[in-house]
């Protein structure tokens, strides 16, 4: 079959590399532009690119020339996926998406927009429906879709099937996050930093996870997301692991619940929720994989799961005292499942499930 032909804004970072090894030797999407800085414009991929993800960088790709950050200079491809920094991504975005180009980005402006989808496929596809109120409403041919905060993700893939089954009161999260989630470029977690420590802070990720996480279990209503209501607070800290953000979550839920009720509910939804039934090849078989034992998850054991896209659920205990309450830690590959897995994930589904709303 003919591929859909793609392009790759910010392709040089740690992000765009995972988008270049996913999208490589895809079966529905072909690179068909590699998109850098001026700087790097004009030279092979290879020689603009400090690889440092595991594999090479693969030999399709290695000889391509990168092209300048221009909507104009861009040949016409079917998909846009975006990995530039939200700073340049909040003016640049715009005017692919005028210029009648499909983008979906994992950068984090616009993402609280509200005629902006911001989507976890397993959760929320009828949010891809603001796509119609979108073009409406800024005029343009193109799309704006919004991959969520890699930490964000994650929970939210844990708190869905808890919502829909037994509502929720409150979450409180504490999150021990990888150092790729600062990414390679400026704002990278130093060595000296990092060694020996734990970062208790994380600029901005705190308010991502508590004001993204209500708008992706929101309800979409025909012209608008109206954000689920239930306290989340968070607190977010780096600590020296290279990839897999790990979180402990509290959940008071709607009702007093059995361990072993909480148990099947995540298996029922992994297998009703799952994508891979419609030939999605990103999509895992299971998103939510529970373990067992007392000490999993760990992100140097499981962050692969379901090749990187799958969240682990581990310790699911009764919180005493608190008749309502469960607590559990959840664990995901923050680059694949929290970026350029779930933007593929995204991508698939427009242009296999869904193509009406990009045509």
């Amino acid at each position: 079959m003919d591929k859909f032909k793609v392009a790759i804004l910010g392709c040089t970072g740690l992000v765009g590399q995972r988008f270049v090894q996913l999208l490589a030797n895809h079966p529905f999407f072909e690179i068909e532009a590699l998109v850098a800085s001026e700087k790097s414009a004009g030279r092979k991929y290879y020689e603009v690119t400090k690889w440092v993800i595991e594999s090479e960088i693969p030999e399709n790709i290695r000889d391509m020339r990168v092209i300048a950050l221009d909507p104009d200079k861009l040949p016409k491809v079917d998909l846009v996926f975006s990995a530039l920094p939200a700073d340049i991504a909040k003016i640049i975005e715009p005017e692919f998406a005028r210029r009648g180009f499909i983008v979906i980005s994992n950068a984090s402006n616009e993402r609280l927009e509200p005629d902006v989808p911001l989507i976890v496929p397993e959760i929320n596809l009828d949010h891809l429906k603001l796509i119609e109120v979108q073009r409406k409403k800024r005029n343009w041919k193109g799309v704006l879709v919004k991959n969520p905060n890699c930490t964000t993700i994650i929970l939210t893939l844990s708190l869905k099937p808890l919502l829909d089954e037994f509502g929720i009161e409150k979450v409180v999260v504490t999150t021990m996050q990888a150092i790729s989630g600062a990414g390679i470029g400026s704002d990278a977690v130093l060595g000296m930093q990092i060694v020996d420590n734990i970062i208790p802070f994380i600029k901005g990720e705190e308010e991502k996870v508590e004001n993204e996480s209500l708008k992706i279990l929101g309800q979409f209503t025909g012209s608008e997301i109206k954000w689920i209501n239930f306290m989340i607070t968070a607190t977010t800290t780096r600590v020296p692991v290279l990839d897999g953000h790990l979180e402990s979550v509290y959940v008071e839920l709607g009702k007093e619940v059995e361990i072993d009720d909480v148990i099947k509910v995540f298996e029922k939804f992994s297998v009703e929720k799952s994508l891979k039934k419609f030939g999605l090849p990103t999509a895992p078989e299971k998103p939510i994989v529970l373990r067992n034992e007392i000490d999993r998850p760990q992100p140097r054991l499981d962050r692969m799961e379901g090749n990187g896209m799958s969240v682990v659920i581990g310790r699911i205990r009764k919180v005493k005292g608190v008749k309502n309450a469960i607590k559990y830690l959840v664990l995901g590959h923050n680059v694949i499942r929290g970026a350029a897995g779930n933007t593929v994930l995204i991508g698939e589904v427009l242009t296999k499930l869904m193509p009406e709303l990009i045509t």
